[in-house]
């Protein structure tokens, strides 16, 4: 029996669907006395430092989990988790944290994307039976803007290299707790918690001490495009510049639980879906994409995403719901991060018409409450031809590819409603003010390079990724692995996503894994 504490924010249904996956029983935390007779303790959590030692404290569970760690008792930490294990944090000023370690948490000084999001290896400081098996070379996932900095150096399990060292997991006695997320970090990460569930079966024990020169990977997320077909059926369709009808139909690519698993198993570092079903009332009735978060997430093990519909509604019945309402109820299905799309382009021309944050926005709020980590802005944008730079009040880059009428400059013009209808706002001040909003990653689609297969537009990738110090995700155009390669090398990209190149097996992951290796970075 596994005691798992969930004290209300973010995904704990993949970490609970990982330890069932190795046959064991997870029993949640309901009172102190669950924490007082677990045997064993595994306390993962996300979001903000602040808000999740709020809720500990208003629950009652500070002092008995202060009681069980003190005891030494068997513990795993996982992420916030193991931040709470420290004195405080530089995101909740005068917000006490555990203090079982002394020493703080801080936030990247990096020159980097903060947060750091992707795949990232490990250098071993000491033996643990939790690492047993590891080779030394593998692959963790972060997803984190904040790291633990201990004043004792003999806590220190790995260490992480991310432009700096960081200390990526601890342990001391029976307490131990990684930066890491073990239950999206695939067959490895599973590896990892059958470590600590039954430590005595533990494989071979890793050398004491080996550094691999850790070096976080570009990221291949396949995304999978899900709506109603014509009967009501969830299915997987591709649009080519949005249009997802070929003779009258919706074009059906597959089953999205089925896909997914697919692309697991081939390699994908990430998968998202997109729901581009039209909400006509609430999408928290939209119990099959619930469903397809929460049956994916039993077997696939790497971080996944969903967007659509995710914004404030009100219902038939006149009930209200957030978009906080709407994002808490995807976390709890299983999804790892929230996309917002149209939203996003309205939230970002209030705040820029104002200057002013609200705290109120869809952005503001779920970032709050999960951290900028969890949300993703998606953005359409297409192509506007300018003669002269100073020709609109956007921000106009000089392109190798002139317009129809030989213009050499163009914007790039946000679109909502599935692009069907044009703002006056840019793709790269759009980016800048969702980044100040508390967005935490763009996922950068293309109207014009939709289903082209003639590779992603580089000059609108090099653009918004030189305006964020966010992580930025590729989207739109791959039609060979050689595409990946382009975007990885001509720009500072930290991620590539394609779609029915993927589904229609023209390029698998396997072979764009292949491509990339030895050229840069990846997961293996």
């Amino acid at each position: 029996m596994i005691t798992l504490l969930d004290y209300g924010a973010g995904n704990v249904r993949s970490v609970i669907n990982a330890i069932q996956s190795l046959g064991e029983t997870v029993q949640l935390v309901k009172d102190a006395a669950d924490i007082e007779n677990a045997d064993r303790l595994v306390f993962p959590g996300v979001g903000a430092f602040g808000n999740m030692m709020t809720i500990l404290q208003q629950k009652g569970m500070v002092q008995p989990l202060k009681a069980y760690l003190e005891a030494d008792r068997p513990f795993l930490g996982i992420c916030m988790g193991l931040q709470a294990l420290f004195e405080e944090s530089e995101e909740a000023p005068g917000v006490k944290g555990l203090g079982l370690f002394p020493g703080k948490v801080k936030r990247f000084d990096v020159s980097l994307s903060v947060p750091q999001i992707g795949w990232n290896g490990v250098n071993i400081k000491k033996a643990s039976t939790l690492l047993n098996g590891l080779k030394g070379d593998e692959k963790f996932y972060f997803v984190h803007s904040y790291h633990v900095v201990p004043e004792e150096d003999d806590i220190i399990l790995t260490t992480t290299n991310y432009e700096t060292e960081f200390v990526s997991s601890v342990k001391r006695g029976n307490i131990q707790a990684t930066q890491f997320h073990p239950e999206k970090s695939g067959s490895l990460g599973l590896a990892l918690l059958r470590n600590f569930i039954d430590p005595d079966t533990a494989e071979a024990p890793v050398p004491e001490i080996s550094s691999c020169g850790t070096q976080i990977a570009k990221r291949i997320i396949a995304c999978l495009d899900v709506r109603s077909n014509d009967n009501g059926d969830l299915v997987v369709t591709k649009g080519d510049q949005y249009d997802v009808r070929e003779d009258g139909d919706v074009r059906n690519l597959g089953k999205p639980v089925d896909l997914a698993r697919r692309y697991y198993d081939e390699g994908a570092d990430e998968i998202t879906f997109l729901n581009i079903t039209g909400f006509r009332d609430f999408p928290l009735e939209d119990m099959p994409m619930i469903e397809v978060l929460e049956r994916t997430s039993e077997n696939v093990f790497v971080p996944l995403t969903i967007g659509g519909g995710i914004r404030d509604y009100t219902d038939k019945n006149g009930k209200t719901y957030s978009a906080l309402d709407v994002a808490t109820e995807y976390f709890r299905s299983g999804a790892d991060k929230i996309s917002i799309g149209s939203d996003a382009v309205l939230i970002a021309e209030a705040y820029l018409k104002t200057g002013q944050k609200t705290g109120e926005s869809a952005i503001e709020r779920i970032s709050y409450v999960y951290g900028n980590q969890a949300v993703v802005i998606s953005v359409d944008p297409r192509r506007v031809y300018v003669d002269a730079p100073d020709a609109v009040p956007h921000h106009v880059i000089e392109t190798r590819f002139p317009g129809p009428n030989g213009e050499k400059y163009c914007w790039y013009q946000c679109t909502i409603k599935g692009g069907r209808e044009g703002r006056e706002l840019d793709a790269v001040n759009l980016a800048r003010a969702c980044e100040e909003l508390g967005a935490g990653e763009i996922l950068l689609n293309c109207i014009d390079r939709d289903g082209t297969n003639s590779g992603f537009d580089l000059e609108l990738v090099a653009a918004v990724r030189g305006a964020v110090t966010i992580p930025v995700i590729a989207s739109s155009g791959a039609g060979s692995a050689a595409h990946f390669q382009e975007v990885f090398m001509e720009t500072d990209v930290e991620s590539a996503l394609a779609a029915g190149i993927f589904h229609r097996k023209e390029v698998p992951i396997s072979a764009v894994k292949a491509h990339l290796a030895g050229k840069v970075e990846i997961r293996q």
